[in-house]
């Protein structure tokens, strides 16, 4: 089971309690914490930003000539080979200056500089998801939602300051293989109040049912289920 701290902590948020404490009680209760990590490894310099227009490069048929506006109070440009890149899309942009996991484990971080694509200057990069370490798809630029607010950290956009923790379940505990049940699990544990979403029951249309016997009545005392077409 994995989750982030803070989307845990929106159910039930023991506020005095840090991210060591927290884990360590949920391995004393039984709830194993096999590994708590980052959602993303350590970059700067990389806000939202909006592609206003682009070009085909003139000395490179798979490159585009970029403008971009990054908040900075001006227009960049930037040098893109992304297929996906297009007018009106919003996108993670490092700036000048800005520095970037590893393309590699054991590599080096990579830094942004001012930089000169066959010919064309590019003032900083627009980036997918797997140069952010974020994810493996590197097919594109990471498109970002629409409402996106141009010049934003996008540690600060997308909530990257957080740690994900990874609970090694036992088959008694299938009740926290949801966000919800772990969160049950940490307000009893810690007297935090346990804040759940309202969910409307959905009312009952079908009156289809499927046959089910119970051969083991001693080992299985109720058994429920729903059709859902």
């Amino acid at each position: 089971m994995q989750f982030s701290e803070s989307w845990l902590r929106t159910f039930a948020n023991p506020a005095k309690i840090s991210t060591d404490v927290l884990s360590h009680t949920l391995t004393m209760a039984g709830l194993e914490v096999e590994e708590v990590g980052p959602v993303a490894p350590p970059f700067n310099k990389i806000v939202v930003a909006s592609v206003l227009a682009t070009e085909r490069h003139p000395n490179a048929d798979r490159l585009n000539v970029c403008q971009v506006d990054a908040g900075t109070g001006e227009t960049l440009q930037i040098v893109c080979g992304a297929p996906n890149v297009k007018p009106g899309i919003k996108v993670p942009c490092a700036l000048v200056g800005a520095v970037l996991p590893p393309a590699e484990a054991d590599g080096k971080p990579f830094e942004i500089k001012v930089g000169k694509l066959r010919g064309v200057d590019s003032y900083g990069m627009l980036c997918s998801a797997r140069e952010l370490k974020l994810s493996e798809d590197h097919g594109g630029l990471m498109i970002l939602p629409e409402d996106a607010p141009v010049g934003q950290d996008i540690r600060q956009y997308l909530d990257l300051d957080d740690q994900v923790f990874t609970i090694k379940l036992t088959p008694n505990k299938a009740d926290c293989l949801s966000i919800h049940g772990v969160a049950r699990e940490v307000s009893a544990l810690t007297g935090a109040e346990l804040v759940l979403l309202d969910m409307t029951p959905v009312a009952v249309t079908l009156q289809d049912k499927l046959p089910v016997r119970i051969s083991a009545p001693d080992l299985c005392g109720r058994f429920s289920g729903r059709i859902i077409r």
